[in-house]
């Protein structure tokens, strides 16, 4: 239950200066408590990493939400947020945020990164077509790192999030701000896919929104639910399909179709990673510390024209993708990760062409 809008501003968004500077008093003895527990800790300094990594992101929280402060003041106290220019500007804000948080995270967790998005910064529409971005979604902190990775190539990403993001301040003021949109808890079936459909009907040059087809962060556990509630329903031929993909969730195509019906002049890019599956909890993440890992990034670019048109034929060339994203993350891990027949065939079979 995500507290109201008022109780979020005036209590949640205060509480993060004053954690940051309870935090900067403490901190030599905070610096030694934690490198004591370091030494008892397995790991190579994982109280000291946590710590380090906390106070970073209290302090760049506390300065966007000055930054924030200073934004909506500045714009006629919120007169004149809904303004283009003005919305550049907590764009921008945000870039800047999200460099700090992602370079403190990958010296923290020693990440690296393998990123193959040559399609998207080489294609001549990169920075003008309105994008929608299909992405799997797998492993702590991959929508962050998707949005800054957007911005970073000069688009103005849009998103559509469970509510219970806006305890983050920053996250609550920013997006609330920009076009994006909270799902509420119980929400009634729909309402996710028809702020889809508004967000992709208002892009412009330079937009892309977000979507994660899947609906929720993979697991294996996830994988078999979502198969076991298919056979359920008796959609058999929809669950053969899902059980054959070893790495992804089912997509659903509501909201991805919803997108393209709402931006006919979009492109499309399918983007997928590998190395963050394992930390599927906050827990995870605390016994992996460092992860001493590299991410791999794939991306693949659709232009509009090669499209299918048909309502069927859209439904038919995502599952189509979402295989291929499988196959890739296949070719990843290795087959010898891979325990079921099926899959391995289709690891070292080619994908089918997408239909028309």
């Amino acid at each position: 239950m995500v507290p109201p809008r008022l109780v979020r501003r005036l209590v949640l968004a205060p509480a993060i200066p004053l954690l940051t500077v309870l935090l900067v008093v403490s901190l030599p003895l905070t610096l030694i408590a934690a490198a004591v527990a370091s030494t008892f800790l397995p790991g190579r300094w994982r109280a000291l990493r946590v710590l380090y990594f906390l106070l970073v992101g209290l302090v760049v929280e506390t300065v966007m939400l000055v930054w924030l402060l200073v934004l909506w003041v500045a714009s006629g106290f919120g007169r004149r947020l809904q303004e283009p220019a003005w919305r550049d500007r907590h764009y921008a804000a945000m870039r800047r945020y999200l460099d700090v948080i992602v370079r403190a995270g990958t010296r923290v967790f020693r990440v690296g990164f393998d990123v193959d998005v040559d399609d998207l910064v080489t294609h001549p529409r990169e920075t003008t077509t309105p994008l929608i971005v299909l992405a799997r979604h797998a492993g702590p902190g991959d929508s962050f790192l998707l949005v800054h990775a957007l911005l970073r190539l000069d688009r103005r990403p849009r998103i559509v999030l469970k509510s219970s993001m806006q305890w983050a301040p920053a996250i609550d003021i920013g997006l609330n701000r920009v076009p994006s949109y909270f799902v509420p808890p119980q929400a009634p079936r729909g309402t996710g896919t028809a702020a889809v459909r508004t967000l992709a009907a208002g892009m412009g040059d330079g937009d892309a929104l977000i979507i994660f087809p899947e609906g929720r962060n993979y697991t294996p556990q996830r994988r078999l639910l979502s198969i076991d509630k298919l056979e359920e329903q008796g959609r058999h031929a929809e669950a053969e399909t899902a059980r054959e993909m070893r790495h992804v969730l089912a997509p659903r195509s509501g909201g991805a179709i919803a997108a393209l019906e709402g931006a006919p002049e979009a492109d499309v890019a399918f983007v997928t990673h590998a190395g963050l599956e394992h930390f599927i909890t906050l827990a995870d993440l605390w016994r992996g510390l460092p992860v001493d890992a590299d991410i791999a990034v794939k991306a693949w670019l659709v232009p509009r024209a090669e499209l299918p048109r048909a309502r069927e034929a859209k439904d038919a060339w995502l599952q189509w993708w979402w295989r291929r994203i499988d196959a890739w993350l296949i070719d990843h891990f290795g087959t010898e990760v891979v325990p079921d027949a099926v899959v391995e065939d289709l690891a070292a079979s080619e994908v089918e062409p997408a239909p028309e």
